[in-house]
C-alpha cells in the first residue's frame, strides 16, 4: 500500500478552511486531516459538512479529524464524534491526557486506560477508528509507553512523528517498536529542537522512515505535513513534492 500524501489543517491556522483546501489541491496532495481547534470546530456539524464537501468538490479526502480530546482536561467525545462523522472521517486523533508518562502515577494510568476504553467503544459504534497522538507531555511521550496504552485497549491505533531533539537512530528505533500499530504519520523537519526547517534538510531521517513503513505488514495509511517553515503557504508545493519523492521513492 502506498501512503496517501497529506496535510494537517492546523499547518495553516491563518488560513480559511477554503484556502487550505485550495493550497493542498494546487500542491498535488491527496488528503487533509481537519483541526478541530480552527477550521471544524467540535460539535459544529453544518460547519463539517461544508467543509468535507469543500474538499472532495477539489478532488481531495478527508483522512481525519484532528480533535484535542484528552481524558481529564478536553474529556467530552461526543461533539468531537459529532463533526467526524459530518466530515465523513473514519479516524480521529486523540491525546493521552496532559501528564508526561514520568510524571504519571499509577491511578493516573488506570484512569487514562478505563476512559480510552469508553472512548475507543464510543467511537467505534459510529464506524471510527481513534489514534493517539505521540506527543511529548502526555501517556504517549516514549515508543515504551506508547505501546504499553496500546496493549491495554487494543482498538486504538496511534500517530508517529519524531521526537524533538531525538537522532535519526532513536527516531526510526521508536517508529519500529511501534510500526504495526501505526495508522498515520506526522512529517516536519525540526532540528536540534523545535527549529522548524525545510523538510528536505532531515531528508536521512524522512528516507529512513519511508523505507521502514513501506516494508512495514500495515504502512500507515497517511502521510501528513505539518507545521513548515514560517507557517509559509507559499512553500507548501515544493514540501508537497518533497514528501511525495520519498514516498513514490520508498514504494
Amino acid at each position: 500500500m502506498i501512503m496517501r500524501p497529506g496535510l494537517c489543517s492546523v499547518t495553516f491556522r491563518q488560513l480559511t478552511a477554503e484556502q487550505v483546501v485550495e493550497a493542498t489541491a494546487a500542491a498535488g496532495l491527496e488528503v487533509i486531516e481537519w483541526g478541530g481547534d480552527v477550521h471544524v470546530p467540535p460539535g459544529d456539524t453544518a460547519r463539517a459538512a461544508e467543509v468535507a464537501r469543500a474538499t472532495t468538490d477539489a478532488g481531495l479526502a478527508v483522512c481525519s479529524y484532528g480533535s484535542y480530546f484528552r481524558p481529564g482536561v478536553q474529556d467530552d467525545l461526543e461533539p468531537v464524534l459529532d463533526s467526524a462523522a459530518a466530515l465523513g472521517a473514519d479516524r480521529v486523533r486523540i491525546w493521552a491526557g496532559g501528564v508526561g508518562s514520568a510524571d504519571a502515577s499509577d491511578e493516573h494510568w488506570a484512569t487514562m486506560i478505563a476512559r480510552l476504553k469508553v472512548a475507543a467503544e464510543q467511537a467505534a459504534a459510529r464506524g471510527i477508528m481513534l489514534a493517539l497522538e505521540y506527543h511529548s507531555r502526555t501517556l504517549t511521550d516514549t515508543a515504551a509507553t506508547t505501546r504499553r496504552l496500546l496493549n491495554e485497549v487494543p482498538a486504538l491505533s496511534t500517530y508517529w512523528q519524531p521526537n524533538v531533539a531525538a537522532s535519526d537512530e532513536s527516531a526510526l528505533a521508536d517508529y519500529a517498536a511501534l510500526q504495526d500499530r501505526v495508522s498515520a504519520a506526522h512529517v516536519f523537519s525540526w532540528w536540534p529542537q523545535a527549529e522548524r526547517l525545510r523538510l528536505h534538510e532531515r531528508e536521512s531521517l524522512w528516507r529512513g522512515f519511508f523505507s521502514a513503513a513501506s516494508r512495514a505488514a500495515v504502512p500507515p495509511r497517511d502521510a501528513l505535513l505539518e507545521f513548515v517553515l514560517d507557517d509559509d503557504p507559499g512553500i507548501l508545493a515544493a514540501e508537497a513534492a518533497t514528501l511525495r519523492g520519498w514516498i513514490m521513492d520508498a514504494a
